[in-house]
């Protein structure tokens, strides 16, 4: 995913360009230290104590310029007009964060309106497209046909956005359809530009697998299977890019 963000940030704005970064939901900080070493300047927004003070702690041990590029803010992703004026942001973060929110438009449309005009927003989102893959790849057959029916929900299950812990099944994650979210894009002003699958061959690995000697491969192959249809489309995790328009 990180790789997938990258191209679009270089395919966007002008190399060199200290972006304006805002990270909802930043987790451990995976991500906005990533961007922050890069040279841009980026505000990470986290309501859980524990992460924000984990990613206070990830910011403390990096060079005092890096440290200079990046503020962490302990709040609700839902709060960002409290926090931000209009337009603040060329670039927002919202990865791993809908899975968690019942009503996810709101929250939309709060990151769209700190968006600045033609800036990026990037969502990280659990794909409810495929909800039969998952069991059915880990050989759950009763549930995987139970996926299958018309009237199934979105599935339930592990994820591991942004390289954060993974969820397990019944906490309560929901997933998010791209048609759907694609109108919903539309609505607020931030037409969806491009998106990725991310996971569509790993998501059954078990926690606490060894790294693969051949990890280059690997990430090969899913980055290339993400931006290749029909894999992307049963992918365990969306990304999608919208511009603000």
């Amino acid at each position: 995913m990180a790789r997938q963000l990258d191209e679009q940030l270089v395919g966007r704005f002008p190399v060199g360009r200290r972006l304006r970064v805002l990270d909802v939901g930043m987790g451990r900080g995976t991500q906005a230290l990533r961007l922050a070493r890069a040279g841009h300047q980026v505000t990470g927004l986290e309501r859980d104590a524990v992460l924000t003070a984990a990613a206070r702690e990830a910011l403390a041990g990096q060079p005092p310029g890096i440290q200079d590029r990046m503020r962490i803010i302990e709040g609700d992703g839902r709060d960002t007009g409290v926090h931000f004026l209009p337009g603040s942001f060329d670039v927002v973060l919202c990865h791993g964060v809908l899975m968690y929110v019942e009503e996810p438009d709101p929250l939309l449309a709060g990151l769209a309106r700190v968006l600045a005009q033609g800036g990026l927003l990037s969502l990280l989102v659990r794909n409810g497209d495929a909800p039969a893959m998952r069991p059915g790849l880990g050989g759950r057959w009763a549930d995987a046909l139970a996926a299958l029916e018309p009237t199934a929900q979105v599935p339930r299950s592990r994820t591991d956005p942004d390289g954060e812990p993974p969820v397990r099944a019944g906490t309560g994650v929901r997933a998010d359809r791209r048609a759907a979210l694609t109108a919903t894009l539309a609505g607020i002003g931030a037409p969806l530009h491009t998106w990725y699958g991310v996971r569509v061959f790993t998501d059954t690995a078990p926690d606490g697998a060894p790294v693969p000697d051949d990890l280059e491969t690997l990430l090969a192959a899913e980055e290339r299977a993400g931006r290749t249809d029909p894999y992307r489309g049963v992918a365990a995790l969306l990304h999608l890019c919208g511009v603000r328009g």
